[in-house]
C-alpha cells in the first residue's frame, strides 16, 4: 500500500509505527454553524481511509475531534444569548446527524476541546518550561516560532518568508509577528477558564496536539484534514508537539482537496454556501457521497448541478444493474449452475484492493465498477450460456460487488428502493406520474394489437418528448427516465 505523504511530497510505502496497528487523527469540525459540504468531504474521505485500512486487516484507532470553543462560536452564542458550550453542543448533535445520514461511520474517539482544558494548560506550561513559549503581562501565551528550528517543514516555508508576509503591527507582549497563540486572555463577555496566566481559553492549534497525544500517543501514523489546514494549523501542531515531546509527531500527512461551488470558493457573502442539510434536501445521501469519491481525495472538486446530476445517473446505472440481477435470479434457478468465469469474481476484490492500495484511489475503483456492470448487462442477454450458469455467475458477482464497495460506503441501499426514489424524483420534475405512463403503455399496446402502428408510434414519441423512454421485449414494455437511462446505454 502506498500513500502520498504531504510531508515528503511523494508516495511512500505504508508501514505503520507499530506492526498492524494504525493510529489516525483527522481534524474535525469547528461547530460555529451548520456543517457545510466541505465538512462532508473531509469526513467522508477519512471515513473511507479508516474503513479501508480495517478492510486490509489493520487494527485502526481513529480519532476525529470537535472544536467547541473559538471566536466564531462565542460570537454566535452571544448573539443568541446562550452559553458558548450549550450552543456548540447543539451544533455537535446536528453535525453527528448530518454525517450519519451521509453514511459516515463514527470515529472511535470524538474528543471535544472543552473537555481538555486542564491537559491543554499542562501542555502549555510544559512548553514554557522548555523555553518554547512565553506569557505576556495581559495573560496571553505564545509559541516562540524561532525556538523550533524546523518550523515550516510541512508547508515548505521558512521564517524569513513568513516575516515578510505578515503585518508588522504586533499584539501587546508578542515578541515576533509569526509567533502563534497557545492561550488567549479572556475578553469581556467571553467564556473563560482559570489558568496560571489568568482567565482565558486555549488557542486553536494547541487543542489538536493535546488531544492527539492524549488519545493516540506522542507519535502517530496518520494525521489528516483539508489542504487549507497545512498552514498554519498543521505546521503549528508539528512545532508545538515536537517541541514538547522531542519525538516525531506524525509519520504520514494526508490532505483532501477543497470544494468550490460553481467555480467559486464557498462563502455566505457570495450566496453559494451549501450546508449538508441543504444538499440532503435535493440529493440522495449516497449520491452526495459518490460525488465526493468519484474524484481522487486529493483533488479539488467544483460542485454544481451537473456534478450531482451525473452522480445520480451513474449510481442509477449501478443500482439498476443490481436490480436486473435480482430480477434474473428470481426467474432462473442457479442451484445446479457453475460460474462461467470464476476469475471475474476474484478479480473484483483484487482490482478494488489494487486501486485503494494506490493512495486510496476511489476513482479507479469506481471506473472498474462501470466495467463490471457493463459485463453484467451483456451477460444477462447472452444466449450462449445456460441460464443456470449465468444465474450462478450473476449471484456471485452481485455478492462480491456489494461486499467490496460497501467498504467505501457505496451500494449499501436496496436497489429497488434506490431506483424508485430517483425515478419518482425525476417524474415529479417532468410533471408526469407512473400511472400516466402505464396508461399510455396500455393504449399503445391496444393500438399495436389493432395494427394502428401510427398511433402507437405517436404515443411512444409523445412520451419520449416528455423525457420517458420505452423498451419493448418479449416480456412486454418497460419504461425508464431518459436522462437516467443514458448512462451505460449509449
Amino acid at each position: 500500500m502506498k500513500i502520498y505523504n504531504a510531508y515528503s511530497r511523494e508516495k511512500e510505502e505504508f508501514v505503520p509505527i507499530e506492526s498492524n496497528k494504525v493510529k489516525m487523527y483527522a481534524c474535525g469540525i469547528t461547530v460555529y454553524d451548520d456543517c457545510h459540504i466541505g465538512h462532508a468531504r473531509q469526513a467522508i474521505v477519512f471515513d473511507v481511509i479508516s474503513q479501508y485500512l480495517r478492510h486490509r486487516g489493520y487494527d485502526v484507532t481513529y480519532v476525529r475531534n470537535y472544536t467547541d470553543v473559538d471566536d466564531k462560536i462565542i460570537a454566535r452564542a452571544n448573539s443568541e444569548g446562550i452559553n458558548a458550550l450549550t450552543y456548540s453542543q447543539k451544533k455537535i448533535e446536528e453535525a453527528e446527524l448530518d454525517l450519519s445520514t451521509l453514511g459516515v461511520i463514527d470515529a472511535d474517539i470524538k474528543p471535544k476541546a472543552s473537555d481538555y482544558i486542564e491537559k491543554i494548560i499542562d501542555f502549555i506550561d510544559g512548553l514554557i518550561k522548555k523555553g518554547h513559549a512565553y506569557a505576556t503581562e495581559r495573560g496571553d501565551v505564545y509559541f516562540s516560532v524561532s525556538s523550533f528550528k524546523e518550523y515550516g517543514k510541512l508547508s515548505n516555508r521558512n521564517t524569513e518568508e513568513l516575516l515578510n508576509g505578515v503585518r508588522k503591527d504586533v499584539e501587546e507582549g508578542k515578541k515576533s509577528p509569526i509567533d502563534f497563540a497557545l492561550w488567549k486572555s479572556a475578553k469581556v463577555g467571553e467564556i473563560y477558564w482559570e489558568s496560571p496566566w489568568g482567565k482565558g481559553r486555549p488557542g486553536w492549534h494547541i487543542e489538536c496536539s493535546t488531544m492527539v497525544i492524549d488519545t493516540l500517543g506522542e507519535s502517530i501514523d496518520i494525521h489528516g484534514g483539508g489542504k487549507d489546514l497545512i498552514f498554519p494549523h498543521h505546521e503549528n501542531e508539528i512545532a508545538q508537539s515536537e517541541a514538547f515531546t522531542g519525538k516525531p509527531y506524525t509519520k504520514y500527512w494526508i490532505h483532501n482537496g477543497l470544494i468550490t461551488i460553481n467555480g467559486q470558493k464557498m462563502s455566505k457573502s457570495l450566496g453559494n454556501s451549501m450546508t449538508i442539510k441543504q444538499a440532503l434536501e435535493k440529493y440522495n445521501a449516497e449520491v452526495i457521497r459518490y460525488a465526493m469519491l468519484e474524484k481522487h481525495y486529493s483533488t479539488a472538486i467544483d460542485l454544481n448541478e451537473k456534478v450531482f446530476s451525473l452522480a445520480e445517473k451513474q449510481l442509477y446505472y449501478f443500482y439498476n444493474t443490481l436490480l436486473k440481477i435480482n430480477e434474473f435470479l428470481k426467474s432462473n434457478d442457479n442451484s445446479n449452475g457453475k460460474a462461467i468465469e470464476p476469475s471475474i469474481v476474484e478479480n473484483i476484490q483484487k482490482s478494488f484492493n489494487d486501486s485503494m492500495d494506490d493512495d486510496f484511489n476511489t476513482t479507479t475503483a469506481i471506473s472498474d465498477l462501470f466495467s463490471i456492470c457493463k459485463y453484467i448487462n451483456s451477460l444477462i442477454i447472452n444466449k450462449k450460456f445456460a441460464k443456470e450458469d449465468i444465474s450462478m455467475t450473476l449471484s456471485q458477482i452481485k455478492d462480491k460487488l456489494v461486499q467490496v464497495f460497501s467498504v467505501i460506503g457505496l451500494l449499501n441501499e436496496n436497489p429497488q428502493e434506490f431506483v424508485d426514489e430517483l425515478r419518482n424524483k425525476h417524474l415529479k420534475i417532468l410533471g408526469i406520474s407512473a400511472e400516466d405512463i402505464e396508461d399510455i403503455i396500455l393504449q399503445r399496446a391496444n393500438s399495436k394489437a389493432d395494427k394502428n402502428y401510427e398511433v402507437a408510434d405517436k404515443l411512444r414519441n409523445n412520451l419520449l418528448d416528455q423525457g420517458i423512454i420505452l423498451n419493448d421485449s418479449k416480456y412486454g414494455t418497460s419504461w425508464d427516465i431518459k436522462e437516467l437511462y443514458s448512462i451505460g446505454n449509449e
